[in-house]
């Protein structure tokens, strides 16, 4: 009698804020034979539309991704997420959704805050749909040469942000503490964050990050990559997400 085989396994990808899931795309010829990647655009970013009622807060990213997991019958997963998304990762995975199986998180927003100064928030806040400060953010977040079609991807992708998810994850959801959750946290995690990381640096992480993750964490630093892991350093990830399996 054979043994019964493991349950297939899935990812859920949660991307980054001005994002969409093609940051994703690159992934799945990388994971292991017969993973299932899903990578949904977030409300307000993408083509993705915010329900009816729906106020960008990271309480209602959290709710909309919970639904989105039954929705997808998700009963085995790793949640993959990143800068914007890790934080919406961590905020779900502290309310131990069932069948969350693992943490596997890219420069995450760190639980806590991020530690961006009031000039630079409001320079943020002016450059929504403005294409030359698209192409700054791009310069910005990118070490690692990109193909054009790529850059293009990000570009378009920061331009078809709507206002109010652009406004309140400056003004609220990336200022949010949500650390009081973190010991709740009761799967293992993984956090990578590229070398060259001038979004949140490896330094930021270390110190607001990882101490708040369970114990026995692991932080690798990707060396000569910057914020946008998954485009960047697409080896990297599946290698992390591959590990756990």
């Amino acid at each position: 009698m054979s043994s019964p085989q493991p349950p297939l396994l899935s990812i859920l990808a949660l991307h980054y804020w001005a994002g969409s899931g093609r940051a994703f795309d690159l992934l799945p010829p990388l994971l292991p034979s017969g993973t299932r990647l899903l990578a949904p655009d977030l409300p307000g970013f993408g083509q993705q539309a915010a329900p009816a009622g729906f106020d960008y807060s990271l309480a209602a990213y959290v709710a909309w991704v919970k639904s989105y997991a039954a929705a997808q019958n998700l009963t085995h997963y790793t949640l993959l997420g990143h800068s914007m998304g890790g934080k919406i990762a961590l905020a779900l995975a502290a309310q131990r959704p069932p069948g969350l199986q693992r943490l596997v998180l890219l420069s995450p927003s760190p639980p806590g805050g991020e530690p961006l100064g009031a000039a630079a928030r409001q320079r943020s806040l002016a450059a929504f749909g403005q294409r030359p400060a698209a192409e700054a953010t791009y310069r910005r977040i990118v070490q690692r040469p990109l193909p054009a079609a790529i850059h293009q991807q990000v570009v378009a992708d920061n331009l078809r942000s709507t206002a109010p998810a652009w406004d309140e994850w400056l003004l609220r959801g990336s200022c949010e503490d949500i650390a009081a959750l973190m010991p709740r946290l009761a799967v293992p995690c993984q956090l990578l964050v590229g070398q060259h990381d001038r979004a949140i640096a490896p330094g930021t992480q270390r110190r607001l990050t990882l101490p708040l993750l369970p114990p026995g964490t692991h932080l690798q630093v990707v060396a000569g990559a910057g914020h946008l892991l998954p485009l960047e350093a697409p080896e990297a990830v599946a290698q992390a997400i591959g590990s756990g399996l």
